[in-house]
């Protein structure tokens, strides 16, 4: 199998590509070709040319952190949970997420998720009497990674200086709301103004959550507010 990979030396410079033999070693996550590039005593692409080592993220390897996000062949996941199999697949393609700014070849700045956040001041307030019928739900909405897939894919996030916020925003603004924040009327504009207003009901951010977030819940919620 060959492993081409987008790379970029730094967030100047300009991206090119570089593919590399793996092999053929079985069904293995994405994370684990990766490592296995990285732990070879020295890198070499496909030409016989030195390589550096491949930049990218990860922390957990068990679908907790997010940090992992990436593009692999043509659709974004997370590499220590998407399976290739290396006997059959000729060529895998990995790419950093496009709507983050690239930090260095797999590597994104994903920083604006929580700006964002901290910009709507969605956590900003106290808590009040909880509806037990929401205790479920927001226990499934607290599981976001904030691994960016969701904004990955919405057709109508532009990325970071835009101000359509996406998913998380929602989710974020359901957890407060339903937990009888005394911001009540605040969190509603912020989710008129940083969702509601620029969500075309794609769904694209409920389809692709790693952990399967019901954000449809967390907007028809909001919506109903």
């Amino acid at each position: 199998m060959i492993v081409r990979v987008r790379r970029q030396e730094s967030p100047e410079s300009e991206p090119f590509w570089q593919a590399f033999d793996y092999g053929s070693c079985g069904r293995q996550t994405v994370a684990k070709v990766l490592d296995e590039l990285n732990y070879r005593d020295d890198l070499f692409d496909v030409e016989r040319t030195p390589a550096r080592r491949i930049r990218w993220e990860r922390s957990c390897m068990q679908m907790m952190c997010g940090a992992c996000a990436i593009v692999i062949n043509g659709w974004p996941g997370l590499a220590c949970s998407e399976f290739v199999d290396t006997d059959a697949l000729p060529e895998l393609v990995l790419e950093p997420l496009t709507k983050f700014p690239v930090v260095s070849d797999l590597v994104v700045d994903r920083s604006c998720i929580a700006e964002h956040l901290k910009q709507a001041e969605v956590f900003l307030g106290e808590r009040g009497d909880v509806d037990p019928r929401e205790l479920g739900r927001q226990y499934e909405v607290a599981k976001c990674l904030k691994c960016g897939l969701c904004l990955e894919v919405c057709p109508n996030y532009t990325g970071p200086d835009g101000t359509f916020f996406g998913a998380p925003l929602a989710n974020e603004a359901y957890l407060w709301h339903s937990s009888g924040a005394s911001r009540a009327d605040e969190l509603r504009d912020q989710y008129r103004l940083h969702f509601a207003r620029g969500c075309s009901k794609s769904l694209a951010c409920r389809d692709i959550c790693p952990v399967g977030m019901p954000t449809l819940s967390s907007i028809g919620y909001m919506n109903r507010a």
